[in-house]
């Protein structure tokens, strides 16, 4: 039985990843009670991610493992703590920046894989599309670690529950990366201008530089197929 899970999650593990990442930042279009949300949904989504992150790791070296296992549990463990210690001060602000740590790791294994085969397959394609969604995590909780520090720094959150600041960032994060920028949610501070911009900057450099790679792929199969 385990065999088999690590099979299907070694197989498929792009796509099951891609899976977890889309209903971890767009969960709550279904939902409507924000503090079910936050105790239970927020935790369980968590501990999806992990296990849909495995075939990501499964033939990476133990030290890899080690550091992902180790995020891997601070990730699930800090969602569930904070009905305990929320209220505590700087506590939001380290569970961000561990969650940004962690997608971060994810996606720099993301990016090893799609510079590295000659080829395209589902697999390019799925992991094309987690290291976009990646990034909006990353920007989501780089930008949350800020808002806890200092609720100022952008305007127009709902900070009325952890859940609320987590999908108005979700939303604001997404509509700058994709470069949509509706203007209903905006930094207040320069730095976190400047942190909102390099979002943009990033984001599309990563596109440029994936229809690169992927062009080069297409070109390089065509010419082995040849």
């Amino acid at each position: 039985m385990l065999k088999k899970f690590y099979h299907i999650t070694h197989t498929y593990k792009y796509e099951i990843l891609l899976i977890a990442l889309l209903a971890h930042l767009y969960i709550g279009i279904v939902l409507s009670d924000l503090t079910f949300y936050t105790a239970v949904i927020w935790p369980v989504n968590m501990l999806i991610l992990g296990v849909a992150s495995i075939g990501v790791f499964i033939e990476k070296g133990r030290i890899k493992k080690l550091i992902k296992n180790g995020l891997l549990g601070m990730v699930i463990a800090l969602p569930i703590s904070i009905p305990f210690f929320g209220h505590v001060q700087y506590f939001m602000t380290m569970l961000s920046a561990v969650y940004c740590l962690f997608f971060g790791f994810i996606l720099i294994e993301i990016l090893r894989f799609l510079i590295k085969p000659s080829y395209i397959n589902t697999d390019i394609i799925s992991a094309s599309a987690c290291g976009f969604f990646l990034l909006i995590e990353m920007a989501v909780f780089l930008l949350q670690a800020i808002f806890y520090l200092d609720n100022s720094t952008i305007n127009n959150i709902d900070s009325s529950q952890a859940a609320t600041i987590y999908m108005d960032l979700v939303y604001f994060s997404s509509i700058t990366v994709t470069t949509i920028g509706f203007g209903d949610i905006t930094p207040n501070t320069y730095s976190t201008k400047l942190i909102v911009s390099l979002m943009g900057v990033v984001s599309q450099f990563y596109t440029a530089v994936l229809i690169g790679i992927l062009i080069s792929k297409f070109v390089s199969q065509e010419q082995q197929n040849k």
